[in-house]
């Protein structure tokens, strides 16, 4: 899942705008029909857009060249993107083209009452005086300190969230990601931006790569304090055929948390002071009979794969978990303050399997976590496929209901109290929180339902968690040798009835 830094590194985008005392916008240029910076207003609706995509597809593939006006110096590049400068419409401010990150200009126009006008002259509309191409853009705050929305790079753009903190990112489409080869990054090549307010921008992008192209319409909202919700549509065509698509894809990074274990690559960096370093940290997926999944996300050895049979699926996304600042103790990144993202497919999607994608990183500037869903249905070429979903920017946690969720995994040795470290076995602590457990004692009936062998488990057991009448905690030392299963279900259950989520966790060997 290799791929040029969205925005900024996390660092850096912690602290620039501090530094530079926030960057104030500028009156908006005029729209004026003699002005020369625009093109003349065109008739602009959905149904064209879908048409320039499905003919697009039509026609080879024709690869863009780079900006010959990259910038390629980072304090520059600052200056440009952050000084202050005009709008382009509103509260949108555009990015310039970067070296080596964003280098491709891109098409922006502006639309007003179903008319769009080109933008044919970015000169004088960047900070510091200074002109460049434009590579994306982000969405301002109406102070002009701050920004809550950005789109820069292929086709990635992210939230700040209710906590406005960038973290995780969205995509438009993800094109055999984490197979043999390389991966295809499919671009957002134009934009049509039509501000309806402050906080409400409906923007319109025009896809396009080797082996597709694709009409986008992403409707957002923000409200001050509160979830950021985009309602999604695409049209999909398909100039040949590709092996793994991938809907509503998502890209996060993370490098460790709590869970420890002697010489697995999750234990903490040895330098790092921080308790745990993730923008995301684990994928929750709601199936379409029901139950809820919940996977701990890790930073492996080596990348793998990992699939979610997710027929009709409810929901899925990579969450934020932890949210207490003490989980992190870093005063300059916040990680408790990310955003989780939740997908809710709109209609049926049909039958197809949620796919997990983790990479080993040494570093909390790389994206290192991908999570999508792809259809049964071979994608081959000619074909056209339009979808739909909601995308909920959050510091809530829309996975939760009723049942009992995973709130607090660790992991060690099984080795006795006193004796040598055994790093044949395993020995997992997990708690589960929820209504479903409130007032349950041990007497109750509660148990652990697991689905390793009965020859590789040296104890399994659940108790209420002392002091919480809602929690329990469950206990499971395992056996390493001859265990040839990779991964593991587990579950809270009182006779037929399930209390809890389904945690699924991969062994690390």
């Amino acid at each position: 899942m290799t791929r040029p830094p969205l925005l900024l590194t996390r660092r850096q985008a912690g602290t620039l705008i501090a530094s530079l005392g926030g960057a104030l916008l500028q009156p908006t240029p005029g729209l004026a029909a003699g002005d020369a910076r625009w093109g003349p207003p065109r008739p602009f609706h959905w149904e064209g857009l879908v048409e320039r995509a499905r003919r697009l597809a039509q026609r080879p593939y024709v690869a863009r060249h780079p900006s010959p006006h990259a910038v390629d110096n980072w304090d520059r590049f600052v200056r440009l993107s952050y000084g202050a400068a005009p709008a382009l419409t509103g509260t949108v401010r555009l990015f310039p083209t970067r070296r080596g990150v964003a280098p491709y200009a891109v098409g922006m126009h502006v639309v007003d009452q179903g008319m769009a006008r080109r933008l044919l002259d970015s000169r004088g509309l960047f900070g510091g005086a200074g002109d460049a191409d434009v590579a994306g853009w982000r969405v301002l705050d109406p102070s002009g300190r701050t920004d809550w929305m950005a789109f820069l790079g292929a086709s990635y753009f992210r939230c700040s969230g209710t906590d406005n903190r960038y973290g995780l990112s969205a995509r438009g489409v993800a094109v055999d990601t984490g197979l043999p080869g390389t991966e295809e990054f499919p671009a957002f090549t134009d934009f049509w931006i039509e501000q309806r307010g402050a906080d409400h921008v409906l923007v319109h992008a025009l896809l396009d790569g080797p082996s597709l192209s694709g009409a986008y319409a992403i409707d957002t909202r923000r409200r001050e304090g509160k979830d950021m919700v985009q309602d999604v549509r695409c049209a999909l065509f398909l100039r040949r055929d590709v092996q793994r698509l991938g809907i509503a894809p998502q890209t996060s990074m993370f490098l460790y948390d709590q869970t420890r274990a002697s010489g697995l690559p999750q234990a903490r960096p040895i330098g790092d002071w921080r308790p745990q370093v993730h923008d995301s940290d684990g994928l929750a997926i709601h199936l379409g009979d029901g139950e809820r999944i919940w996977r701990p996300l890790h930073n492996p050895s080596r990348a793998r794969m990992h699939s979610f049979r997710a027929d009709h699926p409810r929901a899925f996304g990579l969450l934020q978990r932890a949210r207490r600042f003490t989980q992190y103790e870093d005063d300059e990144l916040f990680y408790e303050l990310r955003p989780s993202l939740w997908v809710e497919p709109q209609g049926d999607w049909g039958t197809g399997s949620v796919m997990l994608y983790e990479m080993a990183s040494i570093s909390e500037t790389v994206d290192n976590i991908g999570a999508f869903w792809v259809a049964d249905e071979a994608a081959r070429a000619g074909q056209r496929r339009d979808l739909a979903y909601r995308l909920t920017w959050t510091s809530a946690d829309p996975s939760v209901d009723s049942n009992a969720h995973c709130r607090n995994l660790l992991l060690g040795p099984a080795s006795p109290e006193g004796a040598p470290v055994d790093a044949t076995t395993r020995k997992y602590v997990i708690d589960f929180h929820g209504a479903s457990l409130s007032g349950l004692d041990a007497a109750s009936g509660v148990r652990a339902v697991c689905d390793l062998p009965q020859t590789s488990i040296i104890e399994l057991r659940a108790h209420p968690l002392h002091g919480r009448r809602d929690a329990w905690r469950v206990v499971l030392a395992l056996r390493l040798p001859g265990l040839a299963q990779k991964e593991f279900r587990l579950f809270l259950q009182r006779g037929a009835q399930a209390l809890s989520e389904t945690l699924t966790v991969t062994l690390e060997t």
